[in-house]
């Protein structure tokens, strides 16, 4: 696939290799050939092994788990492509890592997400495209360009084969916008929020629910899952209140310990998350966790980008 002269390659380190080969298969083409490996101390190496010069390159790694591993990887591969002389080098980050630290919420704290922007600028991005950032503004941390997607596409066709007219609860007023975009989209669907004050980290408290949701099927909306405490408790919540059937969708299904033990014991009957980050072993045996694919909707991206197409579309 070329444009302007300028063949598009497709690259990915070790973190999600099922979702890059996805979506080089929804983009027709063969994956590009690399090495990434491991000095005995742990120190990152790896080796772009065939010709990219002149090319516009594009390198998939979620930062997930184990976070700093696969970050640094990025950062060593990106700086790989530059010296190999890539015509234009895009960071693809299906879930971008350290975006929950995108201010300062005490004194003497780090900003670590606009940190991570400063580091993959200077390995050499020329721009990013990742997918439902924790805080939109994050995007502003960046001195290069950012394209910022949405999985709520992926994820509407799900919610309506399961629950079409069901109520979209918010977890928090921070996932209010990304709640209401989502009704909105559905058939303008009832909103419910969920007023929670957080305590400390990992740790929160729901107090009560506004909105409707008596007798009603819920869907819950949120970006991130980890350890499933908000989710979870907002489940109880919207029980206390009368609510029949209760799914979520999250976009990144990060899963750290205790999440599946209280997903298990929840009142939630169906979790659907997307393949941004893969599931450990562990966690594929649950009867209540569904995956769909965002390897299409990457691929479409991808596409305009390489020939400098609109893709605001794709920004719900």
């Amino acid at each position: 696939m070329e444009s302007g002269g300028k063949a598009l390659k497709v690259f990915t380190g070790s973190s999600n290799p099922v979702l890059a080969n996805g979506i080089c298969e929804a983009l027709g083409q063969p994956l590009g050939r690399m090495e990434v490996s491991r000095f005995k101390d742990g120190e990152v190496s790896c080796q772009i092994l065939e010709n990219v010069r002149g090319t516009d390159a594009f390198v998939m790694q979620s930062t997930c788990y184990p976070v700093n591993d696969n970050l640094m990887e990025l950062l060593v591969m990106l700086d790989a492509f530059k010296r190999a002389s890539v015509a234009r080098l895009t960071a693809v980050i299906p879930y971008f890592g350290y975006a929950r630290q995108d201010r300062k919420h005490g004194p003497r704290v780090p900003i670590s997400a606009k940190l991570v922007a400063d580091l993959l600028h200077a390995a050499g991005a020329d721009r990013v495209l990742t997918m439902d950032l924790h805080a939109n503004q994050i995007q502003g941390f960046f001195d290069i360009p950012v394209d910022h997607l949405y999985a709520a596409w992926v994820l509407l066709d799900r919610i309506r084969e399961i629950a079409a007219d069901s109520v979209i609860v918010a977890p928090d007023a921070g996932g209010v916008e990304r709640a209401r975009a989502v009704a909105k989209k559905l058939n303008n669907n009832s909103l419910a929020i969920v007023d929670k004050r957080r305590e400390r980290a990992n740790v929160s408290k729901v107090m009560n629910i506004i909105g409707k949701v008596e007798g009603r099927d819920c869907f819950i909306i949120d970006d991130i899952l980890d350890t499933a405490g908000t989710m979870t408790q907002t489940a109880e919540a919207l029980k206390q209140e009368g609510a029949n059937r209760i799914f979520a969708a999250c976009v990144h299904p990060v899963l750290s310990d205790p999440a599946m033990e209280r997903i298990e014991n929840s009142h939630i009957d169906k979790v659907v998350v997307t393949d941004s980050i893969p599931l450990r072993p562990e966690h594929k045996q649950s009867k209540k966790l569904e995956v769909v694919s965002v390897a299409e909707m990457l691929a479409e991206a991808i596409k305009r980008i390489h020939f400098e197409s609109s893709i605001s579309s794709l920004f719900i």
